[in-house]
């Protein structure tokens, strides 16, 4: 037998306008190179459609811009994350730090050089890049950013909002050489404003935090009577030894939280600030304090012994980039509460998605993010520019990496007790129009390919609001403002849980959560709520767009988190890993079927993880390698999913298939991969075997090579999860 060949494969402070600033200004560059450029998409501001323009922004006007870059390695980021949350996948659990994000995943130094090259060389002075290279920042004229970008710069007034603000008029653009890294740029309008999600009762408008049930004791739900009604107070657990980030764009008084600790007799380590891009909102506080109070006191009541940090931005598209950059590249957190968002048709594409890869890296690195899902119902822009004859979702709340939160009302027995719940009439939910429906997100019952909100939900109605002191006064406020602190507190508990079972961090919590909503251990997990609705949804059984899957049943929906025996999966399958020796580190083939020489440690192919792997073929003649294990599938499970990571290295070129793999399921051809699928290092596989339940399977891997030019097939981690 011939030695295997080595392998040939490559392993912005935005200036406000101002009456002056609306008239027409000596003219901005209007012509930026005459290289080609590349437009790119999803960088006007919707409200542009509606406003009434005014004139030029003055040329001389300082603007700061956001450049966001590209991630890496999309498909495997994707397969990264779907692995880490998905019990007896190789990579479950085992989240990356940071640093370990940037070098798989993060952009380039080189990239971001480039980056930095072309804006100086338009005038434009980079302020900062984020530690994970994601964002670059910078700043200059109105005239130097619409060179830079291909723009012109407008002043606007939005006749919905009677607000002025500028705007470019048309798509942003870059040279093409640039393409290649640059996701969007962000800061070329300041539009858009985040708004917060908290509502009073009987409030001159909904969403008001003007104070208007200012008492001098506290009236509407006490710590005790949530966490009661939802078995926090059942878990054993109170925070202690995880921190919580609080997203906000305003800022608090130490005092106030002070007064609501010893009003319920509450103690937990001092919450504490962390500024972005300067924000210093906390020695005066403006109208969003009472979000930014509720949101520390909620949690403080449902995770008392967690620690808080407030994360505090400008509010702005480079504030909530800038924000989600710094907490992930910090790392100080596991759990992420926003209560802040803005409707998706007022919101920039190109920023969206900016975030939402922050996001990505969150998830990666096991930072649960619960979002308010906003508090205008399933027409989430009613107080915005595209109005309420529009059907539309809050975003963040329609990242598909974090979980979105609605509102209910809930009613309390005189013990604290869980009495009933219904969907709050005005809780946010439908469908995004900018993010795709993500893998985990099934059993839904709703059909399409766009993203539904909410995930989950809790109490949010003020008419059963939440006592929270602020401003000096006593409120009742509520709002998805109140719900989604409410679960990131339950996160807390989890986390501290989970730590001391020895166990994973809940990290984007969605899949996990959907996991176990499609169990047959639904009914004791969730409350699952079924009256109400909002303008187009109704609550029903199961999951719907204005309640989600329902609010927490906490003790229950942490036991089955960890693993525990009260919710296995539908028809008595208990969720499993059936592969034996999936990593080969046993050194032997046994109890797989292999041909000689198969099950390797050889140097001249790495493992995808540890030292030993499968390598079939590679000898560059005619030769046929196996490898084959028999494994019995339980009847009722309702899914069945075969896992592995394949290298394939050849000596081929071209598009033509010479060498193949096949996989096989008893005689199903399952897939089959050729030397056309070659790449410099791992890509995970994932094979459905959901129809072999109740069945004894030999799952079968064949390669065949020709006489000529080597093909090595490379197979680690193999995994087949059931549940």
């Amino acid at each position: 037998m011939r030695p295997r060949s080595l392998a040939l494969a490559a392993a912005i402070a935005v200036l406000p306008l101002t009456a002056v600033s609306l008239g027409v200004s000596t003219a901005q560059a209007a012509t930026p190179n005459a290289s080609p450029r590349v437009a790119l998409p999803n960088t006007v501001n919707p409200a542009v459609a509606h406003s009434e323009k005014k004139g030029d922004v003055p040329a001389a006007q300082q603007i700061s811009v956001s450049v966001s870059l590209k991630l890496r390695d999309t498909d495997a980021l994707d397969r990264f994350l779907t692995a880490v949350t998905t019990p007896g996948a190789p990579e479950y659990g085992h989240y990356l730090t940071p640093e370990q994000f940037t070098a798989r995943f993060g952009p380039t130094q080189a990239a971001v050089d480039q980056v930095r090259t072309y804006l100086a060389q338009q005038g434009l002075t980079v302020s900062d890049v984020s530690a994970n290279r994601q964002v670059v920042n910078a700043r200059g004229t109105a005239a130097q950013v619409s060179q830079a970008f291909g723009t012109h710069e407008s002043a606007y007034l939005d006749p919905q909002l009677q607000r002025a603000f500028f705007a470019n008029d048309a798509a942003a653009s870059i040279p093409s050489d640039l393409a290649s890294v640059v996701q969007g740029v962000s800061g070329l309008d300041n539009h858009a404003v985040r708004k917060n999600r908290l509502a009073t009762p009987n409030a001159v408008a909904p969403n008001s935090v003007t104070p208007n049930t200012a008492t001098a004791s506290p009236s509407g739900m006490a710590p005790a009577q949530y966490t009661g009604a939802y078995n926090l107070n059942k878990t054993g657990a109170d925070g202690t030894g995880t921190t919580v980030a609080l997203w906000e764009f305003d800022g608090y008084q130490s005092s106030n939280l002070t007064t609501y600790d010893s009003q319920y007799g509450l103690s937990g380590p001092a919450v504490s600030t962390v500024s972005v891009d300067g924000a210093n909102y906390d020695s005066a506080p403006g109208q969003g304090q009472g979000e930014v109070e509720l949101d520390s006191e909620i949690v403080r009541g449902a995770a008392p012994k967690a620690t808080q940090l407030v994360y505090e931005a400008p509010n702005s598209d480079q504030g909530e980039i800038d924000m989600a950059n710094k907490i992930v590249t910090d790392n100080r957190v596991s759990v992420v509460s926003i209560s802040w968002g803005s409707c998706e048709p007022d919101t920039t594409a190109a920023s969206m998605t900016a975030v939402d890869n922050a996001f990505k890296q969150a998830a990666a690195q096991g930072i649960s993010i619960f979002s308010a899902s906003g508090d205008d119902g399933s027409r989430d822009c009613t107080r915005s520019t595209s109005g309420s004859g529009v059907k539309a979702v809050d975003f963040p709340a329609s990242s598909p990496h974090q979980t979105g939160v609605g509102g209910t009302n809930l009613k309390v027995s005189s013990g604290n007790a869980y009495s009933s719940e219904s969907a709050w009439s005005t809780a946010g939910g439908g469908v995004s129009t900018v993010f795709a429906k993500p893998s985990w997100q099934t059993g839904t019952g709703v059909s399409g390919t766009m993203r539904t909100v909410p995930d989950v939900s809790s109490n949010a109605d003020p008419q059963s609001g939440f006592a929270i002191y602020t401003a000096g006064a006593w409120q009742v406020y509520g709002g998805t403002s109140a719900a989604a602190p409410l679960w990131s507190g339950y996160a807390a508990q989890f986390n501290q849980k989970a730590k001391a079972a020895g166990q994973a961090v809940l990290g984007e919590a969605s899949p996990r959560l959907y996991s176990v909503a499609n169990g047959s251990g639904y009914g004791s997990t969730f409350h699952d709520v079924t009256t109400g609705a909002n303008q187009d949804f109704s609550a029903k059984a199961g999951y719907d767009q204005v309640t989600g899957w329902g609010s927490p049943v906490a003790d229950a929906l942490t036991t089955a988190l960890l693993g525990g025996t009260t919710t296995p999966p539908s028809g008595g399958c208990t969720a499993a890993q059936l592969v034996a020796n999936g990593g080969f580190e046993s050194g032997t083939a046994s109890p797989w079927t292999a041909s000689s020489g198969v099950v390797s440690n050889s140097s001249s192919e790495a493992a995808h993880s540890g030292s030993w792997k499968a390598w079939l073929d590679g000898y560059g003649s005619a030769h046929t390698d196996t490898l084959s294990q028999t494994v019995s599938i339980p009847a009722g499970c309702a899914s069945a999913k075969l896992t592995f990571w394949l290298h394939v290295d050849t000596a081929e070129t071209g598009t033509t298939a010479y060498d193949k793999l096949t996989v096989q399921a008893n005689s199903t051809t399952l897939a089959t991969y050729s030397n056309v699928d070659a790449a410099a290092g791992y890509v995970q596989r994932t094979l459905d075997l959901t129809s072999f339940a109740g069945q004894t399977v030999t799952v079968k891997f064949t390669g065949t090579e020709d006489s000529s030019l080597q093909t090595s097939f490379v197979i680690d981690d193999v995994a087949l999860n059931v549940g």
